[in-house]
């Protein structure tokens, strides 16, 4: 079984994970990212860093082969958004419910591929995962499902971060996000509202 330093899933092009990256240099890192034109950055930005592993999947409810949404490369800049690349889902409606008086995102900017998707647990088997130091997971409304069906006896985990603004349905917040708070707590972990969209839980106690 492996020890992992960080795991994140939802890596985006890796721009705003520098900091975290080097917090775990020498320890294994593994970054999950579906979008291609996301990719090809991120494997520039994490260039010659032996430690790292990038996985283009994305991870679900379940393990399959599934049509996966995300706004066009060509698009972002005349979407004026730079976080527009970071809209990847396996919902069509769940990207163009982003749509604003500022983001005018319609059909015709969302690119559709099939992807192979990866359950939490098949992801944890695939890379024989014991422990890990931190799981960060943006996953545009995949995260309930993730978290969900983690199994935190099995694999001890520090430290999660995770985007909470799409728990139940595109910005909302409800009766999943509750159902994971009670999980966590009974996890023994603590739980932190750092902003609007995000929350960090960590283990109180974690033994090996």
């Amino acid at each position: 079984m492996n020890k992992f330093g960080l795991v994140v899933i939802g890596a985006h092009t890796g721009i705003w994970l520098q900091d975290l990256i080097k917090d775990y240099e020498g320890q294994k890192i593994i970054l999950v990212e579906p979008v291609p034109h996301n990719l090809i950055q991120l494997k520039k930005n994490i260039l010659g860093l032996n430690n790292i592993t990038i996985d283009p999947i994305a991870v679900g409810a379940k393990s399959e082969i599934k049509k996966f949404f995300f706004i066009k490369k060509e698009s972002i800049h005349k979407l004026k958004k730079h976080w527009a690349s970071g809209i990847g889902s396996f919902s069509k409606e769940h990207i163009i419910a982003h749509k604003t008086k500022r983001f005018k995102v319609e059909e015709e900017d969302i690119e559709t591929i099939e992807i192979k998707s990866l359950s939490i647990k098949d992801f944890i088997k695939k890379y024989k995962i014991s422990h890990i130091n931190t799981l960060q997971i943006d996953a545009e409304g995949t995260e309930y499902e993730i978290l969900n069906s983690l199994d935190l006896e099995r694999v001890k985990i520090k430290k999660i971060f995770f985007e909470s603004k799409h728990f139940d349905g595109t910005f909302q917040e409800g009766k999943n996000l509750d159902i994971i708070k009670k999980k966590l707590l009974k996890s023994n972990y603590t739980i932190k509202q750092i902003d609007n969209e995000n929350i960090l839980a960590e283990k109180i106690t974690i033994s090996d």
